[in-house]
C-alpha cells in the first residue's frame, strides 16, 4: 500500500452500524422485532437529499464498496473501479450509500447475530430473506437517511435484481435503475448450481445442521467447494484458458489428485480464503433469496404486466461471455420494459471475463455507465 491513497479514490472510509427498532414483516411470514444494518456512504448528500445512490451488493458482497479502511489495507472496496471522484458514479457529484444486506456475515443483523429470545446465534432459526424484504430495508435505511427519493439504485448480479424490485416496491421512490449482469428470473440451471453449492455445505460434518456456532466450528470444506463451483461460473472458458490454460504447477505429471494443474490451484484458495471470511448459514440465504426472485409470479410469467407500476428509467447492461446472467436474459428484461411502455436504455458489453465482468472497468463498460450517470447528475442538479 502507498504512502498515500489515489486521487480517484474515496479514501479513507468507515462503515456505520444504524440500529432499527421497528418491527419488520418477512415475506416467508416471519418478523425481525429490530435489526442492524451496516453501510458506508461516500460523498455529500446536497440541500434537497436529490444526489443519493444506492449500491446493492450481490451475493457475497458487502458495505465496503470503495476506498480504504486503513493505510495498509491491501485491497480497496469489491466495486472501488466504479465509485469515486471522476469515476461512472462520482462522488463528487453523488452521495453513494453502500449497505450489507439482512441475514449478511459482516455487521448487519444475520445466523451469526444473537437471536434475543435464546441468546444464541440465531444459526438456522434465522429466517429466510427475498429480494423484496431486502428493498423494505433499504426504504427503511433512505428514511433514517432523509432521503425520500434515489437518483439512482445501482447493482450487478443479485444486486440488479435488487435495482429492478426497487422500481416495482417502491416506484416513486427512485428515479433511475441501473441493472447490470442480472435476470428477472433464475433459470433451472442457474438454480441447480446454488443447489450444488447449499448441498455441499449441508453435508459438511461440521455444519451440525447449522448450529456450528454451538460446537465452535466452521464447515469449511463445504464453503470451499460452494465457492469453487460458483467462481467456475463466474468465469468464462475463454478467461480461464487465457489465465490458466493447462499450465501445470510442476513441470510433469504427479499421477495423483492433489492440485497439478495451475487452474486447480488457484480455485482452491479461491475456496479456502471465502471458507474463512464468509458465513455458511449467509449463503444459504443468499442462494436461496435468489432462487426465489421473480416479479412475474404474480402476474404468472407475464413480466410487462409486472413492470406496470414502475414509474423510473432503466439503464440493462449484460457481458457478451457472462454465461451464468446471459445477455438473452438481460434482452428478455428489456423487452418485457419495452412492452410496458418504459424508458430503458441498453447495451451488450463485449468483455472476457464471463459474470465477472461487471467488476472490471473495460472500456466500452466504463463509458456507457458514465455517461447515464452523467444524465442522472444532470437532472438532480449534481
Amino acid at each position: 500500500m502507498p504512502d498515500t491513497l489515489p486521487a480517484d479514490s474515496v479514501g479513507l472510509v468507515s462503515p456505520e452500524t444504524l440500529h432499527f427498532d421497528q418491527p419488520i414483516a418477512l415475506a416467508c411470514g416471519q418478523t425481525l422485532d429490530s435489526y442492524d444494518l451496516v453501510v458506508e456512504t461516500y460523498g455529500t448528500l446536497n440541500s434537497d437529499a436529490s444526489n443519493a445512490v444506492l449500491i446493492c451488493h450481490a451475493l457475497s458482497g458487502h458495505h465496503h464498496a470503495a476506498g480504504y479502511h486503513a493505510m495498509d489495507e491491501r485491497k480497496p472496496g469489491w466495486w472501488d473501479s466504479c465509485i469515486g471522484p471522476g469515476k461512472p458514479i462520482d462522488t463528487n457529484r453523488f452521495f453513494v450509500v453502500s449497505v450489507n444486506n439482512l441475514g449478511g456475515c459482516h455487521g448487519s443483523t444475520g445466523p451469526a447475530s444473537t437471536n434475543p429470545a435464546t441468546g444464541k446465534p440465531y444459526g438456522p432459526d434465522f429466517p429466510v430473506i427475498t429480494v423484496t424484504d431486502w428493498v423494505e430495508s433499504q426504504a427503511r435505511l433512505a428514511d433514517r437517511l432523509g432521503i425520500e427519493q434515489w437518483a439512482a439504485v445501482v447493482g450487478g448480479s443479485l444486486g440488479g435484481m435488487q435495482a429492478l424490485q426497487w422500481s416495482l416496491s417502491y416506484p416513486d421512490r427512485v428515479r433511475h435503475a441501473v441493472v447490470i449482469a442480472s435476470t428477472p428470473k433464475l433459470s433451472a440451471q442457474n438454480i441447480a448450481f446454488n443447489e450444488v453449492a447449499r448441498q455441499a455445505i449441508t453435508s459438511d460434518r461440521e455444519f451440525h445442521e447449522g448450529r456450528y456456532y454451538d460446537f465452535n466450528a466452521i464447515p469449511r470444506r463445504g464453503l470451499m467447494l460452494a465457492r469453487m463451483v460458483g467462481h467456475i461460473t463466474y468465469l468464462s472458458d475463454a478467461s480461464m484458458g487465457e489465465k490458466f490454460g493447462r499450465e501445470l504447477r510442476d513441470e510433469a505429471y504427479q499421477f495423483g489428485f492433489g492440485a497439478e494443474f495451475q487452474v486447480e490451484s488457484y480455485l482452491r484458495y479461491q475456496g479456502e480464503r471465502f471458507s474463512e471470511s464468509f458465513d455458511a448459514n449467509t449463503y444459504l440465504l443468499m442462494t436461496r433469496a435468489l432462487d426465489y426472485f421473480d416479479p412475474a409470479w404474480e402476474t404468472n410469467g407475464d413480466l410487462a404486466k409486472a413492470l406496470a407500476p414502475a414509474k423510473c428509467e432503466y439503464l440493462v447492461l449484460s457481458f457478451s461471455t457472462d454465461w451464468r446472467f446471459s445477455p438473452e436474459r438481460s434482452e428478455e428484461m428489456v423487452n418485457a420494459m419495452i412492452s410496458a411502455r418504459k424508458k430503458v436504455s441498453y447495451a451488450e458489453i463485449d468483455a472476457p471475463w464471463g459474470h465477472d465482468a461487471f467488476l472490471i472497468p473495460t472500456p466500452r463498460y466504463t463509458d456507457v455507465f458514465t455517461a447515464y450517470l452523467d444524465r442522472v447528475a444532470r437532472e438532480v442538479g449534481a
